[in-house]
């Protein structure tokens, strides 16, 4: 299936970013969103294809580093404004109530994390992080108030871009902090995909032992590295 195939390619990501094997991690990392949605392309909305096939560009930029960072954020910016609109326009802004209590914490988190991080970072990325982070939290509000599957799936995508922006203000990192990015990374991607392939009605990501999250591993259940 499908799925067990996301599965598989981010799993053996996972263990080369453990193992440190370079060249097989910087193979297999543009090739994990183009087979996500491969696995959801028959229920996809168009959003959610250009989602994934910006945070594609997004990966490939990144493995080159230095001056292709930029065009790398600006891939992932890209794949943000694409989850944001499909949210707005499926009616996660209808709820004022949900939304203020969502984005509340979100807003205070975002402004605390880049006042943390500004004197850190690097002239030329303090802007550019700003907004791009701000286009992530949108991403995890929007998300939150569509459901709890892909508001679980935009929380994890904030939490590994934000390991990424404290790698870059040179703070401490965790043990294999490329693993805990790439993790978070790949499990947040498939809960915003298959959660919004879900909605569409012609899609089921139930948790049976015949339905697609039962395809996915424990590893991948229980939650982008150079």
């Amino acid at each position: 299936m499908r799925l067990r195939a996301y599965a598989a390619l981010s799993l053996a990501h996972l263990v080369f970013v453990l193992l440190g094997w370079g060249l097989a991690r910087d193979i297999s990392k543009p090739l994990l969103m183009p087979v996500l949605a491969a696995a959801v392309v028959t229920a996809a909305p168009r959003l959610l294809l250009g989602a994934l096939v910006a945070s594609c560009a997004g990966d490939t930029f990144l493995i080159f580093g230095g001056n292709w960072f930029l065009l790398g954020m600006g891939g992932f910016a890209v794949a943000h404004a694409c989850y944001v609109t499909h949210f707005v326009r499926t009616g996660a802004l209808r709820d004022r109530r949900r939304l203020l209590r969502t984005a509340a914490p979100y807003a205070v988190a975002w402004a605390v994390l880049i006042t943390l991080l500004w004197p850190d970072l690097d002239a030329g990325l303090r802007i550019p992080l700003a907004c791009y982070s701000l286009l992530l939290t949108g991403t995890a509000v929007t998300s939150a108030c569509a459901g709890p599957r892909t508001g679980l799936g935009g929380g994890l995508f904030l939490l590994s871009d934000s390991l990424i922006a404290s790698g870059l203000a040179h703070w401490p990192q965790p043990p294999a902090a490329d693993f805990w990015v790439m993790l978070t990374y790949l499990t947040g991607q498939y809960l915003l995909a298959t959660g919004i392939a879900g909605r569409s009605g012609r899609y089921s990501a139930r948790s049976t032992t015949t339905g697609a999250w039962s395809e996915v591993p424990l590893p991948l259940r229980a939650s982008r590295s150079t």
